[in-house]
């Protein structure tokens, strides 16, 4: 059975390798006569596929031993809420970055528990770019730093990350996250869904400096205790146990692929590709700054919005799905995460090219 090109923000494509050795195993997980789906989460069996995906995990970005890594629920939205709870200690304000809708999201759930100072702000340019490192404007007092490296939505990506003195850095890397190497201990702590890069649905990773669990806001719900996770190695409660099986295949095929370092070359081949078509179009416009140009999510629009339906209805035929860009933007959006092969990106461009010529 033939495969499509899904280029959906997310949930997005899974590597084919991936899901085929999924289907293998889906009666039978190496003998044991079950499939993850019906493990216990304690039993042996899941457990050594949970400790061989965070070592995997560990090896693949060079994480720390000070740092903890946690497989939680409640996607990257919860975080919005248990980051401020935890990470206040005591403290009153935080520092956070508006650079698109995701950061407002999490700006506004923040604004529940604590007082929030923007410390850069591109809301009057329609999110197009990010602020320069040097015009930030960081609280001294600040709690921590909050920042969305990658905007989904709008396609925006920092190139660059902030220094924040002895304020932790908190990013939320849902979409950009694997996609090449980082330096995880310029961080106080990490997040992201799983949908993009990871795996399906349901599953976020939190990476976590040590120094920074313990100490949460008073009364805070049990499960919303980044300690109660830590001391439980992410089973305080029954975890999503498939999501983490499916997350350890795909670190699995990035470590087959080369690594960080090779998935990286050809994520930023990809996107270079995708950019050039249209940048020498008259016909396509992407409306991003050009030095915050996001390799995993591309937005473009055509000359003719009138044009829209039938671009989108000749992707399908060809098997280019989910191009439609987000209702807050118009126009369309290719995400190109990791799973997306370079062949996807060609066939794209071919169409892409062929619908201008017929249309321009």
């Amino acid at each position: 059975m033939a495969r499509n090109f899904n280029f959906s923000a997310g949930p997005a494509m899974l590597p084919t390798a991936v899901i085929e050795r999924a289907r293998e195993e889906m009666l039978d997980w190496n003998g044991s006569g079950m499939s993850v789906m019906e493990m216990s989460h304690r039993g042996k069996e899941f457990v050594s596929i949970a400790e061989k995906a965070e070592a995997d995990l560990r090896e693949i970005l060079s994480i720390p031993e000070n740092y903890k890594v946690l497989f939680l629920q409640g996607g990257a939205s919860s975080q919005f809420a248990m980051i401020p709870l935890n990470l206040l200690r005591g403290k009153t304000n935080a520092d956070y970055i508006n650079t698109g809708m995701w950061s407002k999201k999490a700006i506004a759930e923040a604004k529940r528990f604590c007082d929030v100072h923007l410390a850069g702000d591109t809301s009057d340019n329609n999110f197009t770019s990010v602020p320069d490192e040097d015009a930030l404007e960081l609280n001294a007092e600040a709690a921590y730093v909050h920042y969305t490296p990658n905007e989904t939505i709008g396609g925006v990506e920092f190139g660059y990350i902030p220094e924040t003195g002895d304020a932790p850095l908190v990013a939320d890397m849902s979409s950009t996250i694997l996609s090449r190497p980082i330096d995880v201990s310029r961080f106080g702590l990490i997040y992201a869904g799983a949908q993009k890069n990871i795996g399906p649905s349901g599953l976020t990773i939190v990476i976590l400096r040590e120094d920074l669990i313990g100490n949460p806001a008073d009364g805070i719900p049990t499960m919303f205790d980044y300690a109660t996770h830590a001391n439980a190695d992410s089973m305080y409660n029954t975890p999503p146990t498939y999501n983490w099986y499916i997350a350890g295949l795909v670190f699995e095929w990035i470590k087959d692929q080369g690594g960080l370092s090779s998935i990286a070359e050809v994520n930023q081949r990809k996107a270079a590709k995708l950019y050039t078509v249209i940048d020498n179009s008259g016909f396509y416009a992407n409306p991003v700054a050009e030095n915050a140009r996001s390799w995993m999510n591309i937005p473009f629009t055509l000359a003719d919005p009138g044009l829209d339906a039938e671009f989108l209805s000749g992707a399908t035929k060809r098997g280019l799905l989910t191009l439609k860009g987000h209702r807050s933007v118009g126009g369309m959006r290719a995400s190109i995460y990791n799973a997306m092969p370079e062949e996807g990106v060609d066939t794209l461009i071919s169409y892409m090219q062929e619908f201008e010529k017929q249309h321009g």
